[in-house]
C-alpha cells in the first residue's frame, strides 16, 4: 500500500495527470487537498505530446501519476524513466472493456478513447478517488464525497445525452470525425462511427487518394448531412471530405483534449454538453 507518510494537514499531495479530461476529474476528485499538474493540457493531443523537461520535473516531485492506459500516452513510461520518479502510476481505465478496430492498414487497434461514455467516466472516477484514499487516507472521507458528489452529475448528463439522442432520427445517427474518437459514445447511444484516418491515433499518415474516396462514398451512401472537425486536430483533410462528399463540416468538437478555461469546453461535462448539442443540431 501507498501512502504519503502522516502528512500533515496544510501539506498538499502532489500529483500529475497526463491529459486535461483527466486533470480535471482529479481537480474535483482531490479539491484542496491536491496539487495537479497536468502533462497535456487544454486543447494538446496527447497521441503526438513531446515531454518537455518542465514534466520531467514533475513526474519526480509526484506522490500520484494518474494515466489513461490502453496505449493513449506512447511517450509516458520513457518520460517516467527518466525522470527518476518514485510516484505511484494508476492507470484508471484498467477496469474498464476496451473495444478493438481495425485501422485502414489492416493493423488491430485499442481504442483508448474510453471517456466519451459517461459509465466508462463513471469507472474511472471511482479509481482515482481510491486512489487519493491511499495514498492520503487523513482526507479519505472528502474524497469520497466529492466523487459520489461528481458520480451523480455524471449520471445526470448521461441521462441529459440520451434524451437529446433521441431526437436524431436514426438514419441519421452517424458520426464522421477526423480520427476514430468516438467509438465509446456510439457504442452508448446508438451510432454508426466513420473517419476520415481510420485510425484510433491521429499519429495516423494521411490516408491514400482510394481511402478517402472509400470515406466519402460512405458518407454519401448514408446521406450523412455533416462531418465535425476535432479540436486537437487540423481540419484540413475533414474539410476536403466534407467539400468532395457534397455536406457540411461542422466547427471542431472537443474530442481528445477539453478546451482553453474561457470555452464552452473549459470541463469535462462542459465538453460532452456541447458535443451532444453540437450532434443533434447537425444530425437532426
Amino acid at each position: 500500500m501507498f501512502r504519503v507518510p502522516n502528512p500533515p494537514d496544510q501539506v498538499k499531495v502532489s500529483v500529475v495527470a497526463s491529459y486535461s479530461i483527466l486533470g480535471n476529474w482529479v481537480q474535483i476528485v482531490g479539491g484542496e487537498h491536491v496539487n495537479v499538474t497536468t502533462l497535456v493540457g487544454p486543447g494538446g493531443d496527447a497521441h503526438t505530446y513531446e515531454p518537455t523537461p518542465q514534466d520531467s520535473v514533475a513526474l519526480h516531485r509526484a506522490a500520484l501519476v494518474f494515466e489513461n492506459g490502453m496505449g493513449f500516452e506512447s511517450w509516458l513510461e520513457k518520460l517516467f524513466v527518466a525522470s527518476h520518479s518514485a510516484a505511484k502510476r494508476v492507470v484508471i481505465s484498467k477496469n474498464i472493456t476496451s473495444r478493438k478496430l481495425v485501422s485502414s492498414s489492416g493493423r488491430e487497434e485499442i481504442d483508448p478513447h474510453v471517456w466519451h461514455c459517461p459509465k466508462n467516466a463513471e469507472a474511472m472516477v471511482r479509481e482515482i478517488a481510491d486512489a487519493l484514499v491511499e495514498c492520503d487516507p487523513m482526507h479519505a472521507a472528502d474524497y469520497r464525497r466529492r466523487a459520489a458528489d461528481y458520480i451523480r452529475e455524471i449520471h445526470t448528463l448521461d441521462a441529459w445525452i440520451g434524451e437529446q439522442i433521441a431526437t436524431i432520427p436514426e438514419s441519421h445517427r452517424h458520426l464522421v470525425t477526423t480520427h476514430d474518437t468516438f467509438g465509446y459514445f456510439a457504442d452508448r447511444y446508438g451510432f454508426e462511427v466513420s473517419s476520415v484516418m481510420a485510425a484510433v491515433s491521429s499519429e495516423t499518415t494521411d490516408p491514400a487518394a482510394s481511402e478517402l474516396a472509400a470515406v466519402i462514398d460512405r458518407i454519401r451512401a448514408a446521406q450523412v448531412p455533416a462531418v465535425f472537425a476535432e479540436n486537437i486536430i487540423n481540419p484540413r483533410l475533414t474539410e476536403q471530405v466534407a467539400r468532395e462528399a457534397g455536406v457540411s463540416i461542422v466547427p471542431s468538437l472537443y474530442t481528445d483534449a477539453l478546451g482553453p478555461p474561457d470555452s464552452k469546453g473549459a470541463t469535462y461535462l462542459d465538453m460532452m454538453r456541447f458535443n451532444v448539442r453540437t450532434m443533434t443540431e447537425a444530425l437532426r
